[in-house]
């Protein structure tokens, strides 16, 4: 089976793949339970559950057990007219250590890729929740992701990465992450810029204020809210996630765009992360007038990030 094609993401690799190469693609549909997908190894799609209200959850498994330098993953998701979708990973995914641990000529390290790219039609309603990411000490991980959204189309996606195994006490060495996010709408007039967010991690960075300021754990959450919701409600629920922090240890703040929020996490816990903005997805969630959401199968069964 293929999928639908998708335009390639402008956002050049930093070097040619020499590893694993694997491609896993999705199409929702806008019947409750409908959809198409397909993966190569080492990715895999799980069971589907449909909810109540009809949204489709699906986990993607990397059976590989982890990433190394020159392995790249693309995942490809398209969500059909009035589709509703919540994707996750089975488990957290581990990039090794590259730096130094192979022959490279002229001097180039050797990056572990992932790439995603999501096109969500009108009245597309799309959340891509995936567990964190560990990157090992001198490991090398770039994302690429690029959304594009038709008018009415709704996007929440977040990313937790930790720079580091801290709790044994490593850093992140020389390795580097990097990230590069761009969500884009698409209608008549043209396309309009919903959001360029390009981050990069390594050496004085993971140090400065600016940066990491010696903490090992990044989140960035966004939501891009489908045209038409009342800026003012915006900077409600801004507020609201701003008092959803009580009680969890980090740095978290929260900013309005033009059509949708976006929080950042810096902190020494993944766990403080997740549940805020589990927190902030369900407050998302109620300000459209949608159920609770019910936490993924695969997420860790001993939290309760909404209690």
């Amino acid at each position: 089976m293929s999928g639908s094609s998708m335009a390639d993401s402008p956002i050049a690799s930093p070097e040619p793949p020499t590893g694993w190469q694997a491609r896993a693609w999705l199409r929702l549909e806008g019947q409750p339970g409908r959809y198409r997908a397909g993966a190569t190894a080492p990715l895999k799609w799980q069971r589907a559950f449909p909810d109540e209200e009809g949204r489709l959850q699906l986990p993607l498994l990397h059976t590989a057990g982890g990433l190394v330098g020159g392995d790249g993953l693309t995942v490809e998701l398209e969500g059909g007219p009035g589709s509703r979708g919540l994707l996750t990973t089975v488990a957290a995914q581990k990039v090794y250590g590259s730096v130094g641990r192979f022959r490279q000529r002229g001097g180039g390290r050797r990056w572990a890729t992932q790439t995603l790219r999501m096109r969500l039609e009108e009245g597309a309603d799309l959340e891509w929740l995936p567990q964190e990411l560990v990157l090992y000490a001198d490991g090398l991980y770039e994302q690429r992701c690029r959304v594009e959204l038709a008018p009415g189309a709704s996007w929440l996606g977040a990313e937790l990465v930790r720079l580091g195994r801290s709790a044994a006490g490593e850093g992140l060495g020389a390795g580097c992450w990097r990230s590069a996010l761009e969500v884009v709408r698409m209608g008549p007039g043209g396309q309009r810029w919903e959001l360029v967010d390009r981050l990069s991690l390594e050496g004085e960075a993971l140090a400065s204020p600016h940066g990491m300021d010696g903490q090992p754990v990044l989140g960035t959450l966004l939501w891009a809210a489908p045209d038409g919701l009342p800026s003012r409600r915006l900077v409600e629920l801004a507020a609201e996630a701003r008092a959803a922090r009580a009680g969890l240890e980090g740095e978290m703040a929260v900013g309005c765009l033009e059509q949708g929020l976006i929080a950042r996490y810096r902190g020494g816990s993944s766990q403080a992360a997740r549940y805020w903005f589990t927190r902030i997805w369900a407050r998302v969630r109620a300000a459209r007038g949608l159920a609770e959401p019910g936490l993924p199968r695969v997420w860790p069964v001993q939290e309760t990030p909404l209690a």
